[in-house]
């Protein structure tokens, strides 16, 4: 098998075993779904969103869209307000408690991730660390281009028609940090 065939083995296999199933508000201890955090990941506390963006983004319906921000709303997680330009329109902004949730949240869950290691001898452990430093390294540095260049990646995420559906905040995660230092960039799906 190729380097490339074990790494997409591999991937969905830590994945599935370690990520986070519901997310907790570090305050106030309320635990929201994945979909829930999922659409906090779309959202911005300045710019605002229309239901029906994110609906199509997500590729849900808008009655469906609306179940969830209702929830969010009522969590104290989402403001709604109607578009001056167009009342039919509902636009959605994070809250300070939304925003707070996005930023507190991991895709991974750290007791899975505990768990995980500690099936590793030691030594396994460490050269499993050191190629996810490696891996992780070369992560951000196929999405964070130097001066006048582009990566393929970035190139073609640019082009893509819900590129322009996303929030200034969500557009900046998907390029990347500017200053090279390692994150969770993409949480999205």
């Amino acid at each position: 098998m190729d380097e490339v065939a074990l790494v997409l083995a591999y991937y969905p296999r830590i994945y599935h075993a370690c990520h986070a199933r519901h997310r907790r508000d570090p305050d106030s201890r309320a635990v929201l779904s994945e979909r829930q955090a999922s659409v906090l990941d779309h959202l911005d506390e300045a710019d605002p969103t229309t239901l029906g963006e994110l609906a199509d983004h997500l590729g849900v319906t808008a009655s469906t869209m609306s179940v969830t921000v209702d929830r969010l709303v009522s969590g104290g997680y989402v403001g709604r307000d109607r578009d001056p330009a167009d009342g039919r329109r509902l636009r959605l902004r994070l809250t300070a408690a939304g925003a707070r949730m996005k930023a507190a949240q991991s895709v991974l869950d750290p007791d899975r991730v505990a768990a995980m290691l500690r099936q590793l001898t030691p030594a396994e452990r460490a050269d499993a660390l050191r190629g996810l430093a490696l891996l992780g390294r070369a992560a951000t540095a196929s999405v964070t281009p130097a001066a006048g260049t582009a990566t393929t990646h970035t190139a073609a995420a640019a082009t893509t028609p819900q590129a322009s559906r996303l929030s200034p905040r969500d557009e900046a995660n998907r390029r990347g940090p500017a200053d090279g230092s390692p994150r969770a960039r993409d949480r999205r799906h």
